[in-house]
């Protein structure tokens, strides 16, 4: 009877501090601030599955090596393999929060021995007693305690979902980084060593003028000397394949080795896919979604801090066999049974828990803050990903416009000379050296975009 008054009161409690929030699911604060606003504006709207977010990698790397490479590196990698292994820790936590709801069971048998006769006494004529309990506690979570432990573990196993997803996006998207720097380098090189076969080329053909007295030995000093700057750029190059080399062999957790790449560069994204309204990609985005679990998880920390005020109720139970009843030894022994609960509120922690609170609550902010954080970063990484590629568009224009005025310069300003019409041969290479310049920042502006496109592709937690 007792134990039945002491659980109405226990529900009355209950029941009267519901309003205290210490029951409520966590609800994204979306009044708070005109950031968060336009965040749950962006949760609301329905998400079209052809925006850059929602592809996955094969969609947007489609060159056949690549997407090799990419595999082994989500294979290997063992900073994806680390983010994996936090998830499963993660989830062991949540699954312990979960069962928190069931009893404990405890078996601790024991057995003593006594003699009233005498220390040199047979064991046989010893008084023995023993016990063989099964204990189970079981905590009713009438005051959202444990409810709010699991909800808050639920928000950290979703965070470290989130963190797995921002470390795969960054290996895949620092894969396609540096194989697209390995086809511009290889770009690079082809177009130097070109360069320096018509440079040779043309170390020759100023030597056989000179002989002809078309022209004179400086002409030919300055061939040879822009061949040979030529020719000391080609170690420079083949240096710096190696090192992105070495740094793919890393990121695929390997040997340092040779890896093929495709000699195409050839690398875009539809355009009406790449437009947007970067918020819509920043709700979608890990680390974003990370810090918006932070602050669920802040909130139920809060709550849990509230319900600390709170009694804890614990119903226990023991029943078992023994031969030790009160203070006598009964051979055989029997069946015995306790049941009992027990009420325990907080008095003199009061303070503690006062302390405990305010600073749960300081968190919550803080987590709140973070979030918003968060959210402006992304924006803007979101918005320079944006900004730069549709630049190095139309920067690319430009340079392309560029070579081809300067293929018909080299063209004129060769002819011009061969024919002995004043023409210098320093403008000559003028002419050849603003080609050679011309074309090599064309491919580098075509690296641009194509790492442009890449952040973009990271920048709204792409790699599914």
């Amino acid at each position: 009877m007792k134990y039945v008054k002491i659980c109405a009161a226990g529900t009355l409690m209950a029941v009267a501090l519901s309003s205290c929030n210490i029951y409520k699911k966590y609800e994204f604060p979306a009044q708070e601030s005109a950031i968060a606003a336009d965040f749950q504006k962006a949760l609301d709207a329905q998400a079209d599955p052809n925006t850059l977010p929602y592809l996955g990698w094969e969609d947007v790397f489609k060159d056949p090596k690549l997407q090799s490479l990419i595999r082994l590196a989500l294979a290997n990698n063992k900073d994806l393999k680390n983010a994996k292994l936090n998830v499963d820790i993660a989830h062991a936590q949540l699954k312990g929060a979960k069962l928190s709801y069931f009893p404990s069971v405890v078996f601790a048998p024991s057995g003593t021995g006594a003699s009233l006769g005498g220390n040199q006494l047979p064991m046989s004529s010893m008084s023995w007693s023993y016990n063989l309990p099964l204990s189970v506690q079981w905590e009713v979570d009438i005051f959202g305690k444990i409810l709010n432990r699991k909800r808050g573990a639920q928000m950290s196993y979703e965070m470290s979902q989130a963190y797995e997803q921002a470390t795969r996006s960054q290996i895949i998207c620092a894969v396609a980084n540096v194989y697209y720097s390995l086809v511009m380098l290889n770009q690079q090189l082809g177009l130097t060593k070109r360069t320096s076969d018509i440079w040779k080329e043309q170390v020759t053909s100023m030597e056989l003028l000179k002989e002809a007295g078309r022209t004179n030995e400086a002409a030919v000093v300055q061939s040879r000397a822009n061949y040979y700057n030529i020719m000391s750029s080609i170690p420079t190059l083949e240096a710096s394949i190696n090192q992105m080399q070495n740094t793919m062999s890393l990121l695929l957790n390997t040997y340092p080795q040779t890896w093929e790449v495709t000699g195409d560069c050839d690398f875009t994204i539809p355009r009406q896919i790449v437009e947007g309204i970067p918020m819509s990609y920043v709700s979608v985005r890990p680390d974003v979604q990370a810090a918006e679990r932070s602050l669920a998880a802040a909130y139920y920390s809060t709550n849990s801090a509230r319900a600390a005020f709170y009694p804890s109720l614990v119903i226990s139970a023991q029943g078992g066999f023994t031969n030790l009843l009160g203070s006598m030894v009964k051979n055989p022994g029997e069946w015995f049974v306790n049941l009992a609960g027990s009420l325990t509120a907080p008095i003199f922690s009061r303070g503690q828990n006062i302390a405990s609170l305010e600073a749960a609550k300081a968190q919550q902010k803080q987590a709140f803050n973070t979030f918003e954080y968060a959210v402006l970063n992304a924006s803007s990484e979101v918005s320079d990903a944006l900004v730069n590629y549709n630049k190095n568009v139309e920067k690319d224009e430009y340079l392309q416009k560029q070579v081809d005025q300067l293929e018909k310069s080299v063209e004129y300003t060769n002819e011009l000379f061969m024919y002995n019409t004043g023409t210098t041969y320093l403008e000559v290479l003028t002419a050849r050296s603003g080609l050679l310049n011309a074309q090599l920042a064309c491919i580098a502006n075509w690296h641009e975009r194509a790492a442009a496109l890449i952040s973009l592709y990271q920048a709204v937690g792409g790699g599914r």
